[in-house]
């Protein structure tokens, strides 16, 4: 029992080091509400974009929120940013112990193969959606809307941008995976609009949580089934997001933002 509570504890920790690597990395910012119910939407559509970013196992929302900050660029000055929190639940791979999770996740770290829980995918991908919905009804175009995650966050961008039934602007995978299986009957549900959503993926090559295999593996099994996927490695990076990378995500956005018509 003692040994499988410091396991746990070693689990947590090891989810939680991107939010910490990050926060110490970026400015100092105030910290708004990050609940879905209370974001109000902003005065005006013209050209207004959405980001909405989910946070990896064990994680927050408020703790991510200083990504904003490194989006500079006046294009983003009409950007309104979401970072929600997951539900607080009991994690398999962290020995039934409860944490905020998307999803249930079998074992850590993630590879390839490791078993996935689609129920669970799906409940979560059903809420992205909702939220994607809301702010569409709102006003913004859909061209204009980008869903971002990191590690567990990744994945579930990813499953809720190959869902969604219209094209979105862009969803960027970080050091995430695929969260379904070949087999799945998720596949037959992707729309043709969905499959020309842009997607980019990152990955750290010495990532030891979710295996840089696992990440790799994501482009490929993508074009099997017709959707594109721009990947970048990035040697020295574990499991974290960096600088570099958000820098990137800054200019693959700012090619594929839209003005309203």
């Amino acid at each position: 029992m003692l040994l499988n509570l410091i396991k746990a504890i070693l689990v947590l920790l090891v989810t939680l080091t991107s939010a910490v690597f990050f926060v110490f990395q970026s400015p100092q910012t105030q910290n708004p509400s990050s609940s879905l119910s209370t974001m109000s939407s902003s005065s005006s559509s013209v050209g207004r974009s959405f980001v909405l970013w989910l946070h990896g196992l064990g994680d927050s929302g408020p703790a991510n929120e200083p990504i904003k900050n490194l989006f500079t660029s006046p294009q983003f000055r009409n950007t309104k940013w979401l970072f929600p929190s997951a539900p607080n639940a009991p994690v398999t791979c962290n020995y039934g112990h409860v944490m905020p999770s998307w999803f249930d996740i079998h074992e850590i770290p993630i590879t390839a193969d490791s078993p996935q829980d689609e129920s669970g995918l799906l409940k979560a991908v059903k809420n992205v959606h909702a939220t994607i919905d809301k702010e569409i009804a709102d006003g913004t175009n859909p061209n204009n809307v980008f869903i971002c995650g990191f590690s567990q966050g990744g994945a579930l961008t990813l499953a809720s941008v190959l869902l969604y039934p219209k094209t979105l602007g862009g969803g960027a995978v970080f050091s995430g995976w695929v969260p379904f299986n070949s087999s799945s009957s998720i596949i037959g549900q992707i729309s043709p609009e969905a499959k020309r959503t842009p997607l980019l993926w990152s990955h750290g090559i010495i990532d030891r949580t979710v295996l840089f295999e696992a990440g790799q593996a994501g482009p490929p099994f993508l074009e099997k089934i017709g959707v594109g996927c721009e990947f970048k490695a990035y040697p020295g990076l574990a499991h974290s997001i960096s600088n570099e990378e958000l820098r990137n995500l800054e200019s693959w956005i700012k090619t594929r933002l839209q003005s309203s018509s």
